[in-house]
């Protein structure tokens, strides 16, 4: 069987990640995940959780400057278009995301690790380090949706037709119209716009969570100009929720132009808050 239109933009955008990244398979009760691990054997483990339709691959541009000092491990989620297969126990509900990812950090030897999501990984982030949160030494949001806050209208509209008739076109409209004037990756772009027509992706919601109860450090980088949500109340209402956190903005960011866009300025508050 020939490679898909996706396989083959999935091995492009693979191919700008550094050179001694290793793949790796673990396995786990609900299938094999797929996570691309790059940066010194003996460095800090961050665990990166990438938004829906991106893949691990999405952390890309960020990986060069965390690798230089942590060990990274950029997974494909598991319901989501990538190379994670799901196989064997059902993926029914967020219990199951973090049972997963239990599961996942214990295949990868991780006692403990920093936890960085974007979008939905930021959702499914929070979701886990209130579920284990000894397993979570510092955690991260990326312009994080349903965690503060719910989806503008208009985004939702937006997001509607490429929602019930998915196609590369209509992707790539609505990537169009949120990322206005940041120009994102080309190869990305393709690879995100056709993740939404691959078969068979289950994307696992559920209720927000409850941040004020995180014990530990999180930080909060939002987009300037994310149409996903409006960043001050985000800010305003992350402040309030976190007794340990710190909240920054991203200028001239959007929320589908992170983490690729500008990523120094979000490589130097991430390293920075991590130490």
């Amino acid at each position: 069987m020939s490679p898909s239109a996706f396989d083959l933009a999935y091995d492009q955008l693979r191919a700008r990640w550094p050179g001694s990244t290793e793949e790796r398979d673990v396995g786990t009760p609900y299938g094999r995940t797929r996570v691309h691990v790059y940066g010194p054997a003996d460095g800090s483990p961050l665990v990166l959780l990438p938004g829906g339709s991106a893949t691990g691959l999405s952390w890309f541009a960020n990986a060069p400057a965390l690798g230089e000092r942590y060990r990274v491990h950029a997974v494909d989620l598991l319901g989501d278009a990538g190379r994670t297969e799901r196989r064997g126990a059902p993926l029914r509900n967020a219990d199951d995301l973090t049972a997963w990812l239990d599961a996942l950090l214990d295949g990868l030897g991780l006692a403990r690790t920093h936890l960085c999501g974007h979008s939905y990984g930021a959702w499914l982030a929070v979701r886990y380090a209130l579920h284990a949160p000894r397993r979570v030494d510092r955690l991260a949001l990326v312009d994080p949706t349903q965690v503060f806050a719910g989806f503008r209208l208009g985004y939702l509209l937006r997001a509607l037709p490429a929602l019930i008739r998915p196609s590369e076109a209509r992707a790539r409209a609505f990537l169009a119209w949120e990322t206005a004037g940041t120009h994102p990756d080309e190869t990305w772009q393709r690879l995100y716009a056709l993740a939404t027509t691959v078969p068979g992706r289950k994307l696992v919601t559920g209720a927000r969570p409850r941040p004020a109860g995180l014990p530990m450090p999180v930080l909060v980088l939002l987009a300037e100009h994310s149409r996903a949500h409006s960043t001050a109340k985000i800010a305003d209402r992350a402040r309030r929720a976190l007794a340990r956190g710190e909240v920054a903005v991203l200028p001239g960011a959007t929320h589908h132009s992170l983490p690729l866009t500008s990523p120094k300025q979000l490589d130097d508050r991430l390293t920075a808050f991590l130490g």
